[in-house]
């Protein structure tokens, strides 16, 4: 058995203290797991819009507005959606869409300097349906890019999660996973241009790194 997108980031999400938006701004915007670790937003090239896929409560959306990006994030959980419009909801230039990823790119008529998405929704949605949506919504020269945990050796494409545990109740949950080198292949094939795909290192060698993507979309569109 299944459960829904929407379900699973309504129960499974961390919860947080919505009063210390402070403290939330102030780990910087993070690629990985860790704060101040890795690329910042400079990753995104500097736009002057952004849209972010599974924007969560998101900190991540807030940090680029107040940076003067006019950004707008989407994500399928009420509950995440509820918190972000509550914490931020007096951001100039910010706006957060109640909405799965894939209906708001296929019907929205704006398009954006970059699209991002950070351990979030490009991991948990089927690139081969989510990868074109984002092409066409991007500008000429737009940036798309995003984070997730890397693959397991040997184990590509979807992967199927149990998302209470192996001794909890039935449900599950699909991500996709790929090595840089398919990344590159993937993108490509959608025609985007100068993919890097790596992972990041862990500031421990010893743990998990963060897979990290971006590519762009030729200067003539």
């Amino acid at each position: 058995m299944s459960i829904s997108t929407a379900d699973y980031w309504d129960t499974y999400y961390p919860s947080l203290d919505e009063s210390d938006r402070d403290e939330l701004l102030g780990k910087g915007f993070s690629w990985t797991q860790w704060d101040h670790h890795g690329p910042d937003e400079g990753f995104l090239q500097q736009p002057d819009t952004a849209l972010e896929l599974g924007s969560g409560f998101g900190v991540h959306a807030a940090y680029l507005a107040m940076k003067g990006v006019r950004t707008t994030g989407v994500d399928i959980s009420p509950v995440q959606h509820g918190r972000a419009c509550r914490m931020w909801g007096d951001v100039p230039d910010l706006r957060f869409e109640l909405e799965d990823v894939r209906d708001y790119l296929a019907e929205t008529n704006e398009t954006y300097d970059a699209i991002y998405s950070v351990w979030a929704a490009s991991w948990f949605t089927n690139p081969a349906e989510l990868v074109p949506l984002v092409r066409d919504r991007l500008n000429p020269g737009g940036v798309y890019a995003f984070s997730q945990a890397p693959a397991v050796e040997g184990c590509y494409g979807a992967q199927g999660m149990h998302v209470n545990g192996f001794k909890g109740k039935k449900g599950g949950i699909a991500r996709w996973f790929y090595t840089p080198d398919m990344w590159n292949g993937i993108l490509r094939n959608y025609g985007f241009l100068n993919v890097e795909a790596e992972i990041i290192e862990a500031p421990d060698p010893e743990d998990l790194g963060t897979l990290l993507v971006r590519a762009v979309v030729p200067p003539g569109g």
